[in-house]
């Protein structure tokens, strides 16, 4: 269970610096946070939602765990722009007795988008994926 305030190194920022979130609302299956110091003119939200679908082996959870932010254009100064991303897991839960292979596609994703340093997981953005995500590049 998620708590109602991320602030022990559950999210960090590409410089590694911690960035601390409380919760705004909490729903049936969903939970959206704010950046403890973010501006109203300017939000930072991280939201995590669940939804689930079919019975017995043709059971489906989606989760998704998506963050957005807006700043100041650095173009004009003047424009607030958006920028978002996400993560979606479309698990087969009643076809699975065990979350061994969820885990490992996590863990496949992660390790592309980020840098590994043997076992850490160095998250500054310079993984071939996040370079295909940040460039377009294919």
């Amino acid at each position: 269970m998620l708590s109602n305030t991320l602030d022990s190194n559950e999210v960090k920022n590409a410089a590694n610096s911690e960035v601390e979130f409380q919760a705004l609302s909490i729903g049936d299956r969903q939970r959206v946070y704010g950046q403890v110091s973010e501006t109203p003119s300017a939000p930072h939200r991280l939201s995590v939602k669940h939804t689930e679908t079919g019975l017995g082996i043709k059971h489906r959870r989606r989760s998704l765990i998506r963050v957005d932010k807006t700043v100041i254009s650095s173009v004009d100064n003047v424009t607030p722009v958006t920028a978002s991303a996400y993560i979606v897991l479309d698990a087969p839960v009643g076809a699975l007795t065990a979350a061994t292979e969820l885990a490992n596609v996590l863990a496949e994703l992660g390790s592309f988008v980020y840098t590994t340093d043997g076992a850490t997981l160095l998250h500054n953005g310079t993984g071939n994926g996040a370079a295909a995500l940040l460039t377009g590049g294919i």
